[in-house]
């Protein structure tokens, strides 16, 4: 739109005839909010043919008019209707009760899929719409577990739109097999059937809200099976794509969440911050409240791995108004604030409550890591092996580094640090393969611990220094801390003591009992007692008196 258009247009000046042109116009040059106003003030002056009342919604949907979206479509299906253009109609009726599936309103959006079925009962021929319509049946048995209905209804998706040759429905239908197949833990064949459908999205042949659909869709797809590297195109094609649309609302949101996540894994952790608000204010705009969710659980990550805490709660508390399990991010918040039966308890409830494997995914990792901390080295081992064989199945690299950190780390926990040190070392290649610096901090700290257990104080404090170097670059304040109490360590005095150890020595000396340690380190009595057990055995001392005074004596006090 020209500025002599946009200035006889705010002066009142354009007649509706030409209004209706430059909406027509603006439309097909994906000027979404101009193509809104233009056919809305077309509309008051006379109402809208249906092609163009199509137009006006499909501008208000990807401008975040949420509310005028559904009143203008549900206007458009009753025009089909009064046309007697039943196949349309029950398109539209498809289209209301997807979107308010999105919203979470589930009668009202059950209410308009029966209309489109009703309406396709009385009609003698098939049509493309009986595809649309098989699509929730998919997401239905995708979310009671059944897989093979699933990909039946896919399929039979398929079928239907290319025999009518619709664009829309092959691609979208096509990336929900991809997606069944992953579920199904056939990486491969799943992965290529979404590639598949990614082609005509990238190519520009479908509509600009099926292409906005399965971007979003396909990502997180990826996402869920850390399938870093495609997460990463993908999202760069979908940002390219809101790029090239200035007036884009819907999706765009969405594109900076995804962003946002990929930043973080990269190290961009300012980035990751900025886009992550940036999200969270598009989102609420256009009534998107799983993405808006989405961000606000992504700005918690980044504050929590920061050290703001205090930040990061409410950023967990924002995304569960949302309807947003805040975990296990917050279970992890709650064990950088060392409150660990809090952090043990919420990760149970939440693998108790988390039966579909492709969620369990984002939970096992930290599972792993707060039984460990709860010194439940039993419960960690069984969620190690879960985790191994996701990895096994899904074969994505971040999942076998995943995977290999934690049998790391379970084999440390065990007192086994030669075996540990192999299954970092395969997770640090891991890490650094997909760039993720943080993660391969995290193991590289593990790998020195591990050397200093088997006597190489050199490579431990090599690893150590390392890790503190991406530690302090990135602005891990928690790690920082951390591994500045490693090193204050004397290594050749350490006798091999874990951090835990350690920790309750200072105690001991300190003159707690061991009732005391207990409830300060909220650990339970029986495993305070392994670990002074412990620690008199590797220092060779009988009482906690000889204790105290060996740990003076090393000034590890």
């Amino acid at each position: 739109m020209g500025r002599s258009d946009r200035q006889q247009f705010n002066s009142g000046s354009l007649d509706e005839t030409d209004q209706l042109a430059l909406g027509r116009e603006a439309y097909e040059e994906r000027a979404w909010d101009d193509a809104y106003r233009f056919l809305s003030h077309a509309d008051e002056a006379a109402p809208l043919a249906v092609d163009d009342l199509e137009r006006l919604a499909m501008s208000a949907y990807l401008t975040g008019r949420d509310e005028e979206y559904l009143r203008v479509l549900e206007r458009t299906h009753r025009a089909y209707l009064d046309a007697g253009k039943c196949h349309r109609a029950a398109r539209c009726a498809f289209w209301l009760g997807l979107r308010l599936v999105f919203r979470g309103e589930m009668a009202q959006a059950a209410g308009w899929f029966g209309r489109a079925h009703r309406l396709l009962e009385r009609e003698p021929d098939d049509c493309a719409e009986q595809g649309y319509l098989m699509l929730p049946h998919v997401e239905q048995h995708l979310a009671l577990g059944d897989l093979e209905a699933a990909y039946a209804a896919a399929s039979g998706a398929v079928e239907i739109g290319e025999r009518f040759a619709d664009a829309d429905l092959v691609a979208c239908a096509r990336h929900l097999q991809g997606r069944v197949l992953l579920r199904q833990r056939r990486t491969a064949e799943g992965f290529a059937l979404l590639d598949e459908a990614m082609v005509s999205v990238t190519a520009g042949e479908l509509s600009p809200l099926l292409t906005g659909l399965i971007y979003c869709s396909v990502i997180e797809a990826c996402q869920q099976v850390h399938a870093l590297g495609r997460a990463r195109e993908w999202t760069s094609a979908l940002g390219r794509w809101c790029a090239e649309q200035s007036q884009l609302i819907s999706f765009s949101g969405t594109c900076l969440m995804h962003r946002a996540e990929i930043k973080r894994l990269s190290g961009a952790w300012q980035d990751a911050v900025d886009e992550a608000q940036q999200a969270v204010e598009r989102l609420t705009q256009s009534n998107n409240r799983k993405d808006t969710a989405g961000a606000w659980y992504q700005l918690a990550e980044v504050h929590r791995l920061r050290g703001d805490f205090d930040a990061a709660e409410q950023a967990y508390r924002s995304a569960s108004q949302y309807g947003f399990e805040p975990q296990p991010g917050l279970a992890l918040l709650r064990l950088a604030e060392r409150h660990i039966d809090a952090a043990a308890a919420a990760i149970r409830r939440v693998m108790a409550a988390t039966t579909d494997q492709v969620k369990r995914i984002r939970l096992l990792p930290a599972h792993v890591e707060i039984m460990l901390a709860a010194d439940d080295i039993e419960e960690a081992r069984g969620a190690c092996h879960e985790l191994a064989d996701v990895a096994e199945s899904y074969g994505t690299e971040p999942l076998r580094a995943l995977a290999a950190h934690a049998r790391g780390a379970v084999e440390m926990a065990e007192g086994e640090a030669q075996a540990a040190v192999v299954w970092l070392r395969q997770a640090l290649e891991g890490w650094q393969q997909v760039e993720a610096p943080y993660e391969a901090a995290r193991v590289g700290v593990m790998i020195g611990q591990a050397c200093r257990a088997l006597g190489d104080n050199d490579g431990a404090a090599l690893e150590l220094e390392a890790a503190r170097t991406v530690f302090q670059q990135l602005g891990a304040t928690p790690d920082v801390s951390r591994v500045d109490s490693l090193l204050d360590v004397r290594p050749d005095e350490a006798r091999g003591l874990s951090a835990r150890e350690l920790q309750v020595l200072r105690l001991i000396a300190s003159g707690k009992t061991n009732k005391e340690i207990a409830n300060e380190l909220h650990l339970s009595g029986k495993t305070v007692d392994r670990h002074v057990s412990n620690i008199f055995n590797k220092l060779d001392v009988p009482t906690r008196t000889a204790a105290t005074a060996w740990a003076y004596e090393h000034r590890l006090i």
